[in-house]
């Protein structure tokens, strides 16, 4: 599914965030301290390689709602945006930390000078935000970032399950009436 919205395209498909080669930079759900982890952290820094662990050790910690840049080291991508979205229930507000992820992100992308980023459904894995708040907290401050882009023209969620997928495609679907 594609909508446009301030000439910004959000993309959502299933797949594996690690397999995006024509993305300028990947999203990492990190943990605070940068390091390889479990889930989407892991995924990423095993397809990276060692070096961007070493990339990372300078750059940590961070806190919930941060994000730091990276290259993409052994990945197909250029970049790596690490995000450390909010565990819910306990990185209170949680809605604020999350959207600050997305937001963070989106900025230093276009900052950075990138056409194109990819996101995995931030903190909904191990972090425990339960699905649906979390793709609404998501997909409304993407839109509301499309106005202030000036360089990203694509954004993409690469989704886990087909739960996942049909989601998030009625909060866009939604949010694009």
């Amino acid at each position: 599914m594609r909508q446009a919205f301030n000439g910004v395209t959000i993309e959502l498909l299933r797949g594996d965030i690690t397999d995006q080669p024509d993305i300028d930079a990947i999203i990492n759900a990190a943990n605070a301290e940068l390091q390889i982890g479990g889930g989407v952290a892991g995924a990423i820094h095993r397809a990276a390689g060692p070096g961007l662990a070493e990339e990372c050790a300078p750059l940590a910690p961070i806190s919930p709602g941060e994000c730091v840049l990276t290259a993409g080291h052994e990945l197909p991508n250029p970049h790596v945006l690490h995000c450390l979205g909010p565990v819910y229930g306990v990185d209170e507000p949680s809605d604020t930390y999350l959207a600050d992820c997305y937001r963070n992100a989106l900025r230093i992308a276009d900052d950075a000078g990138l056409t194109s980023v990819a996101f995995p459904a931030i903190s909904t894995g191990a972090f425990g935000y339960p699905l649906e708040p979390a793709t609404e907290v998501a997909l409304t401050t993407i839109v509301h970032e499309t106005a202030n882009l000036t360089s990203v023209g694509l954004v993409r969620l690469v989704l886990f399950s087909p739960r996942d997928l049909e989601v998030h495609e009625q909060v866009l679907d939604r949010l694009a009436s």
